[in-house]
């Protein structure tokens, strides 16, 4: 990409500071970040597995699981392998078009699952305060149909500034990402033009999808919270609290990161501390939700005994089916 003045070609490659300030404890670091990817992998392949075993689980709300589940295994998969990556080498460097493929998919990973989370919230809406039509309302090929909408609702609205930030000059070559990914507000501080209109765009789609998402999601549990009120029994209505509780608090970390991230009109001019927010997004939340949304509920853990029940004795099954077999040749 030519360019005139101080400017030369155009950058083939980036580097990422990963973690200010934490250098130093680079091994404690690939440790503790690779035990959060492989125990996030785990719960949420876990999830995706049992919901598709179990004919039990297979029902709008844990379909709707299912793919919150794939959601976090490609988010976390998109920013964490390159990280681990940089932690045992050297040169912390990512080709061009690689941080431009993570600035996609992060972003359209991330926008799916706000879409996900407020329909999420709306099925239990209607499970909750509207029994009697929920069958009709949410049945199969309506839930399908609703789940694909969140794939391409955060597919496509990321194209367009994605491909705005391709396009951008990036003149200096090997220049520093303040952050451990490819993330918008670092980026555009590293252009070698005035990306103020990009950053308003930025802001307006996020703004849409986020707070949107958020209004949804508010109205359904506002509207959860009063018809657990209702319930007569004191037990009932603790035992329901205590469910909206963790799911709430899972999406208020989530909410709540987002929109101190991109919810505002101006993203480069704070990105010194950005990444200590986006630690929430891109590992809390990812490893709280198998276990706050699925691995606390009976159903779950009943479907999950039965699987690993199966799989034991199948795996038993053969193992002394083939040292009997074994013991018969020999004879």
């Amino acid at each position: 990409m030519a360019s005139d003045g101080n400017q030369s070609i155009g950058a083939t490659e980036f580097i990422l500071a990963g973690f200010p300030n934490l250098n130093s404890t680079t091994k404690e670091l690939f440790s503790v970040f690779l035990l959060i990817y492989l125990l996030t992998l785990t719960g949420n392949v876990l999830i995706v597995g049992v919901v598709r075993a179990d004919t039990r689980l297979q029902i709008p709300m844990y379909f709707f699981l299912g793919n919150l589940s794939c959601l976090e295994i490609l988010l976390t998969s998109v920013i964490i392998p390159k990280m681990l990556s940089n932690f045992l080498s050297r040169q912390h460097t990512i080709s061009f078009a690689a941080c431009i493929t993570q600035f996609y998919f992060y972003f359209f990973l991330g926008a799916s699952e706000f879409l996900l989370l407020a329909v999420m919230s709306m099925d239990r809406y209607l499970a909750i305060c509207q029994p009697l039509r929920y069958p009709l309302l949410m049945s199969g090929p309506v839930c399908f149909r609703v789940a694909l909408a969140c794939w391409v609702g955060g597919l496509l609205p990321v194209l367009g500034p994605t491909v705005a930030v391709a396009l951008l000059p990036f003149c200096k070559q090997g220049a520093v990402v303040q952050h451990f990914f490819c993330d918008s507000g670092p980026l555009l501080r590293l252009a070698c033009t005035n990306t103020k209109k990009l950053e308003e765009t930025d802001f307006v789609l996020a703004s849409l999808v986020i707070v949107s998402s958020l209004i949804i999601t508010a109205v359904s549990y506002g509207q959860i919270v009063l018809a657990v009120l209702r319930i007569p029994s004191a037990a009932g209505r603790q035992k329901a609290f205590s469910t909206c509780t963790s799911h709430l608090m899972v999406v208020t970390l989530f909410y709540g990161s987002a929109i101190f991230l991109y919810v505002r009109p101006s993203q480069s001019g704070s990105v010194d501390t950005n990444w200590a927010v986006t630690v929430i997004t891109t590992f809390v939340t990812p490893l709280l939700n198998p276990f706050i949304y699925a691995l606390r509920n009976k159903q779950v853990k009943e479907a999950l005994k039965d699987m690993f029940r199966k799989v034991v004795g199948d795996f038993l099954g053969h193992f002394f089916l083939d040292k009997s077999l074994n013991k018969k040749t020999v004879r």
